[in-house]
């Protein structure tokens, strides 16, 4: 399968699901230089954040909004139907523009430990404090997405599915710096075989393409290859030499990596070439050959473009597909 040479992260600005939809297929149209994406819109509010997104797909589990955040509950109220409505309407206004359509098509969704982070239990502290709750958690979030990945194959039977799992907590969670709801200590880290396993056992719900997606410092490369992620997005500008052995590691041995190397909020941006230099350099400092670059790399924005201006946002994924182009007309 091609994934195409440049896509989105998932969320964009304003509230207009048509406008937006038709944003994202216009720009990454499912040739060589694009993957359309089901984008989300997190300006209109709870249930259309990624969280309650998410929290909306679980099976037997339900959220609702508290001061201090989404918290589980024992039954669906209004702030899952409001995630429900949402959803539909963004399902809606993707199958319009996607008529006819043949090729990869990216869906988004909170991983396991993300969320396990930021949904509370009934004691306001994180489901991440209770292995048990993890556990559901997870069960949970596969069984959401299998009948999700159904749901947009249904409306847009022609497309290949990519299932994207968003976890900027993951690094804090592996490291025990998610803090409890006093603020005043943290969550203890969760052992790398378990999170690992958790990971396995969501990804393993899509038969096809996956990747997990952190904006964070220090994503941890090789344990997203074992748990099975066949890509890594991350923000480019985060990376050190000290990534420089995992990330070669990662190339050769076939993961896609979705370089975040377009400015995620309104900025001057520079010519297409220039925004994969650094991608270039680092093909050069690794010893890779260049003319594996347009199949190993897709170029995102560095993060969600939900911060920036509606016009900002358009310019960033048309400079995507443009600087996709140019790392595959001149790799060197």
């Amino acid at each position: 399968m091609r994934w195409g040479g440049a896509t989105g992260v998932g969320s964009m600005p304003g509230g207009d699901a048509r406008e937006t939809a038709k944003t994202v297929t216009g720009t990454f149209d499912g040739a060589d230089e694009g993957m359309p994406y089901l984008a989300e819109l997190p300006a209109r509010g709870p249930g259309a954040d990624m969280i309650g997104r998410t929290a909306g797909l679980l099976v037997e589990l339900y959220a609702r909004v508290e001061p201090s955040g989404w918290r589980l509950g024992d039954r669906p109220g209004r702030d899952t139907r409001r995630a429900a409505s949402w959803l539909g309407e963004d399902l809606d206004a993707l199958e319009e523009f996607t008529q006819g359509y043949t090729g990869p098509l990216k869906v988004q969704a909170v991983g396991p430990w993300t969320l396990a982070a930021a949904l509370e239990l009934r004691n306001g502290e994180a489901a991440l404090s209770d292995p048990g709750a993890c556990r559901d958690l997870a069960g949970s979030l596969t069984e959401g997405l299998r009948g999700h990945l159904a749901e947009v194959k249904r409306r847009v039977p022609g497309a290949d599915l990519v299932l994207q799992l968003d976890e900027p907590s993951l690094t804090a969670v592996l490291r025990g710096r998610i803090r409890t709801a006093s603020q005043y200590r943290t969550h203890r880290a969760v052992d790398r075989q378990l999170v690992e396993s958790a990971l396995r056992d969501v990804l393993a719900v899509h038969e096809g393409p996956s990747l997990v997606h952190s904006c964070a410092p220090d994503v941890p490369f090789a344990l997203l290859r074992r748990a099975g992620a066949d890509a890594v997005s991350f923000d480019f500008s985060l990376l050190t030499e000290r990534d420089d052995e995992v990330l070669g590691e990662a190339v050769e041995a076939g993961t896609k990596l979705f370089a975040g190397v377009v400015p995620g909020t309104d900025g001057p941006l520079s010519d297409p070439a220039g925004s994969v230099m650094g991608v270039r350099t680092l093909w050069r400092r690794l010893g890779l050959n260049p003319g594996s670059l347009a199949e190993s790399v897709t170029v995102t924005p560095s993060c969600g473009l939900a911060g920036a201006s509606p016009a900002y946002a358009r310019a960033a994924l048309a400079h995507c597909a443009r600087a996709a182009r140019s790392l595959a007309d001149s790799p060197e």
